[in-house]
């Protein structure tokens, strides 16, 4: 199989050029790095002392095209760190490459990111999952990397990390456990799970064939963007923490009327945005970086 290079575009450094370029217009570096899912754009509006960038202002910047993601850079502050806030992200059904798609993990880390927080609408595949549950990520299925699509295919560059990284721990166990407890005192515990998320590349949804088929191999939750942006982040030496935002149930039933639909996303992430973004604002007050 023939692996696509890491074309210029996409390199040290561009992305370099385009953090310093963001640097420049914002002087505090931002510690906690915030990616924004389908309609859930509103963490970005909580952080004060607000310097906003629309992604086609910015050099060598992808431009998200999806109905609830807004398509903007949000630097301020959020419980006193300094943070930037991706209002929508990109994906491969858009036709971007993976490693476009990726491109502003690789930024995040050259403007001094240590902690990425990411988050989704996914689709439940586990029968006790309920339409508005928040399932904390602890482990992902990548399945266009069965294919060979990912992000670190092609030449690697030292300078982001080693060619063979890890993903045994690409979710952070302490930021599991730090969700897990700021979710109990916030009386969270009766939607709050934790589980696996599998990728898949849309834009169509999946077949009920397909959803059976991916509840047996030990997914959870289903949904088209996160884990190539996890594995960029963890290939760079940032902590990740990501949850998903269960909008629909996924049809596994032959007999069933229902089916999922992008609308359905958008309202569910409107019911529960408030609390998801109390969880995240509380998770982010308590973490500690050196």
């Amino acid at each position: 199989m023939m692996f696509p290079e890491i074309t210029p575009d996409y390199g040290y450094e561009e992305c370099k050029s385009t953090a310093e370029w963001l640097l420049a217009q914002k002087a505090a570096r931002p510690q906690v790095g915030i990616v924004c899912g389908s309609g859930l754009g509103g963490l970005g509006e909580m952080l004060k002392d607000q310097v906003v960038f629309k992604y086609e202002d910015i050099p060598s910047f992808p431009q998200s095209t999806v109905l609830g993601h807004t398509g903007q850079l949000v630097f301020g502050m959020l419980e006193g760190k300094p943070c930037v806030c991706m209002q929508g992200r990109f994906h491969l059904y858009e036709g971007h490459p993976v490693q476009k798609t990726t491109l502003p993990m690789r930024i995040f880390k050259l403007l001094g990111v240590k902690t990425v927080i990411l988050t989704n609408a996914a689709g439940g595949l586990n029968e006790d999952y309920k339409v508005g549950d928040i399932m904390i990520i602890k482990d992902h299925i990548n399945m266009p990397g069965f294919a060979g699509v990912n992000p670190l295919a092609g030449k690697n560059d030292e300078r982001f990390g080693v060619r063979f990284p890890c993903m045994s721990d690409a979710y952070d166990r302490d930021l599991r456990q730090l969700a897990q407890d700021v979710g109990e005192e916030l009386g969270y515990k009766d939607f709050l799970r934790e589980g696996v998320y599998c990728v898949l590349g849309g834009p169509s949804y999946e077949t009920i064939a397909e959803c059976r088929m991916l509840h047996r191999l030990g997914a959870d939750a289903v949904g088209m963007s996160t884990v190539h942006e996890v594995i960029v982040a963890r290939h760079c030496g940032m902590r990740v923490f990501a949850l998903s935002l269960i909008t629909n149930k996924a049809v596994m039933d032959y007999n069933s009327e229902e089916k999922a639909n992008h609308e359905e996303v958008l309202q569910t992430g409107k019911q529960r945005a408030e609390q998801l973004e109390k969880l995240v604002s509380s998770m982010v007050s308590r973490i500690k970086h050196n």
